[in-house]
């Protein structure tokens, strides 16, 4: 019999590298699903991880075993780090993403690392990770995964829109939920802020103060992708092939490559969000701490766009793949065939005891 109270981790690892983020999270159930983020914190990358984990798809299989298992060591360390730091203990489970290292869905492949059984045994905690795979098996993108948990847990919003390496979004349509990548958002714009010695560009302020090249922001919105209905979802390996080869062939200041970027990827949620009228749009994930890019959307839109408590923004995911993780050990479905394409819905990951 399931029980209705869970004390979970939830780790995650996003494409635009800022790091690992751990959300230690409580979750109850009575009629409806209730949360609390009670401990959240994000471990930045070494710049030698950042450099290993942007090179992945240039790895041969044999390189990429062996950073996997590093990986998984590394993972484990931060995640003893974060349970030691904050003296936690009666915990259900650690529930991991990973890092993702290849995402071929078309060719019914996808590698999250750090998904290890080793990982259950070097923290003496059961894990649950590597969620991706079994819809992948099953014919579906195996992304994004984030839905259940907005259906479940944030249903009073219209659309959850999450900003980090790529835009993703899921809503209600004919009482499905829906959901899929928009475009590079975080991938992009801190590849290019790379070349002034940055991070990120704060609040958007170097965006700004560029210019739009017209020719290339026409070439980004012609992109095939963006006329492929759902389901569909977005890798590093598309970013390498189709958006950096556009970019650099027009050889911009950074300012403008900033904000003709920040203008693609305002042109293109806003198609998506003003598919409804009236609608509440919950913002979370990096790219909401960037105001340029949040001002340019709103212009765009007469949908309320709100941006939640800190907490909320920095940790949807990490909550989320904790979530995916609770349902995955009550065996109730955690992946949408409406959202990814598979042949049914179904409950992914794996389970690993210590």
């Amino acid at each position: 019999m399931n029980k209705n109270h869970y004390n979970v981790i939830g780790v995650m690892s996003g494409t635009s590298l800022d790091g690992i983020d751990l959300a230690h999270c409580s979750f109850t159930y009575s009629n409806q699903w209730n949360f609390e983020i009670l401990e959240a914190e994000t471990y930045a990358y070494s710049s030698d991880w950042v450099w290993k984990l942007k090179n992945l798809v240039t790895l041969t299989k044999a390189e990429l075993v062996e950073l996997d298992e590093d990986y998984t060591i590394f993972l484990g360390e931060t995640i003893l780090q974060f349970i030691q730091k904050h003296k936690l203990s009666g915990l259900d489970a650690i529930c991991s993403h990973g890092h993702t290292a290849l995402h071929q869905p078309e060719n019914r492949l996808t590698y999250q690392i750090g998904n290890l059984p080793n990982l259950a045994t070097f923290l003496d905690e059961t894990v649950v990770c590597d969620f991706r795979v079994a819809d992948v098996v099953l014919g579906g993108q195996g992304a994004p995964l984030v839905p259940i948990g907005d259906k479940l847990m944030f249903s009073q919003y219209e659309f959850c829109l999450n900003l980090g390496g790529f835009a993703n979004i899921s809503t209600e349509i004919s009482g499905k939920r829906i959901a899929y990548d928009i475009c590079p958002v975080n991938i992009v714009l801190n590849h290019y802020v790379s070349d002034l010695g940055l991070d990120y560009d704060d609040a958007g302020k170097i965006a700004a103060s560029g210019t739009i090249d017209q020719a290339l922001l026409q070439e980004l919105n012609a992109l095939s992708f963006y006329e492929i209905a759902y389901p569909k979802s977005l890798g590093l390996e598309w970013v390498k092939t189709e958006i950096f080869p556009l970019i650099d062939e027009r050889n911009l200041d950074t300012k403008d490559t900033l904000r003709t970027f920040v203008e693609h990827i305002t042109i293109q949620i806003s198609q998506v969000i003003n598919s409804k009228n009236n609608a509440s749009v919950l913002t979370t994930g990096g790219g909401a701490f960037n105001d340029f890019l949040m001002e340019c959307l709103s212009d765009k839109t007469s949908n309320v766009i709100v941006i939640p408590e800190k907490k909320l923004i920095d940790n949807k995911e990490a909550l989320i793949f904790a979530f995916l993780g609770v349902l995955k050990l009550r065996n109730e479905n955690n992946c949408l065939s409406s959202v990814t394409g598979a042949l049914n819905d179904h409950s992914s990951g794996k389970i690993y005891y210590p």
